[in-house]
């Protein structure tokens, strides 16, 4: 009976757990949520900037492990091939950071990209409840064309074509 117990105890706190480490709030079709980003390094984004462009909003924070996989393959494949494109902007956004933990991060990795604060989770919360690294393609009409959650070289290699075909 104390075993029934346990793998009762087990199974529905594994339901629990997994049941909400994927929700979503945003599917594809769905429009951008009308979303401002303030930065003193690289200055305010908000939802007129972003109007009539193809938008990669990746979310990611500096302890995650997977995170700084996808931020590496950024560095060296996407934004070298998108950053001069005026019909493209990428919005790195590092949850529950601020622009000085963000600043003294990039001393470290030297990324060409900006990196946006998102200090109280306001940007994380119009997308999802956890689980980083995220990405969020949205096409020139605004709506979501692609998404995905953690890193996976597979993955990355297919945004890099959604973007292509967006463009």
């Amino acid at each position: 009976m104390k075993s029934l117990k346990t793998w009762s105890f087990l199974t529905m706190l594994l339901i629990a757990v997994c049941g909400h480490a994927q929700t979503e709030k945003i599917a594809i079709g769905d429009p951008m949520p009308a979303i401002s980003l303030n930065s003193e390094i690289y200055g305010d984004i908000t939802p007129a900037d972003l109007k009539g462009k193809v938008v990669l909003i990746s979310l990611f924070a500096t302890w995650c492990p997977p995170c700084q996989l996808e931020l590496a393959e950024v560095e060296k494949t996407l934004y070298p091939k998108y950053k001069d494109n005026p019909s493209f902007r990428l919005l790195v956004i590092g949850r529950e950071h601020t622009d000085a933990e963000l600043k003294k991060y990039n001393e470290r990795k030297k990324f060409s990209f900006p990196l946006y604060p998102d200090p109280k989770r306001k940007v994380f919360s119009l997308f999802a409840d956890q689980t980083i690294p995220r990405a969020y393609l949205f096409g020139k009409d605004g709506k979501l064309i692609y998404t995905s959650s953690g890193f996976k070289k597979e993955e990355f290699q297919t945004l890099m074509k959604k973007i292509s075909e967006a463009l």
